[in-house]
């Protein structure tokens, strides 16, 4: 079985302030996916994060995300991968001394896009990573855009992509908050295709420097997601409160945060999560 798990550019970094990492978080979140890969060692993971204060800061003087055309872009294109590498490195690292086999695979190397959209991104050295035991981790970069010249690619973007090759039983994304909030700041559970529409008037955007959108935009892609893999959910959770992330990787039943499913088969995958919890915590023991 195969989870994504996303580290929000929130939880990582402080996006109010460039290029402000939150070193202890990081710290924190690896040691817990340390202990979900002890507790169940045939959990694979590929992991992604946000380039928070680091990417999003260095773009929005020139809007690479719109488009490259010009010298001076160009230039904030190159200024643009370099923050993002930077974060990834920090992140790298640290996932490293705890002791999970992460190996950092460039977006930008491979990825090609058209007007904005992931068009192709090389999936070999990611299977080939996951074959031999190891953890996979990407990052929002930039990318080589057929229409605007270049854009920037967020880990949404590049999960959605691999999602559609790689067949993720759960799709994990972690940031500060609870999970989607409504303009009362209750948590909303469980959302569905059917209710989206109801639901658009009261999703925000994200908080802090972001340009590749924040939560409208995060719950609606994951949404058409659902739709065309009803097989996959996705979990909108905190990554703020310890102890969360490795519950979340060991238990796919878990009731915190907003969980985003196609609206068929729901009892059955529901079903399917809780045999594949058992039998995790059986061989683990």
């Amino acid at each position: 079985m195969c989870v994504f798990p996303k580290l929000g550019g929130s939880l990582i970094t402080d996006k109010t302030q460039a290029y402000t990492t939150r070193r202890e978080a990081i710290a924190r979140l690896a040691y817990e996916v340390r202990q979900a890969i002890d507790e169940a060692p045939d959990l694979r993971l590929l992991i992604g994060h946000g380039s928070g204060s680091f990417g999003h800061w260095a773009a929005r003087p020139y809007g690479t995300r719109q488009g490259v055309h010009t010298a001076t872009q160009w230039h904030g294109y190159a200024e643009v991968a370099a923050a993002a590498a930077r974060l990834n490195r920090i992140v790298t690292d640290r996932f490293l001394d705890a002791g999970v086999p992460v190996l950092s695979l460039q977006p930008s190397a491979s990825a090609r896009c058209d007007d904005g959209v992931l068009k192709h991104l090389d999936t070999r050295p990611i299977r080939a990573a996951l074959d031999q035991g190891l953890v996979p981790l990407v990052y929002g970069d930039v990318a080589l855009d057929a229409a605007r010249g270049g854009t920037i690619i967020s880990t949404e973007d590049i999960f959605l992509y691999l999602a559609d090759q790689l067949r993720p039983a759960r799709i994990l994304l972690l940031g500060e908050v609870p999970g989607v909030l409504d303009h009362d700041d209750a948590l909303i559970p469980h959302i569905t295709p059917a209710e989206l529409p109801a639901l658009r008037a009261v999703l925000s955007g994200s908080g802090g420097v972001d340009v590749t959108g924040g939560m409208a935009d995060k719950v609606t892609r994951m949404v058409e997601l659902v739709q065309r893999q009803p097989e996959t959910s996705v979990h909108i959770l905190s990554g703020a409160e310890p102890g969360l992330l490795v519950r979340a990787l060991l238990d796919a039943t878990l009731r915190v945060g907003t969980r985003i499913t196609g609206a068929q088969n729901a009892r059955g995958r529901a079903h399917k999560m809780r045999a594949e919890t058992a039998h995790r915590h059986t061989a683990a023991q």
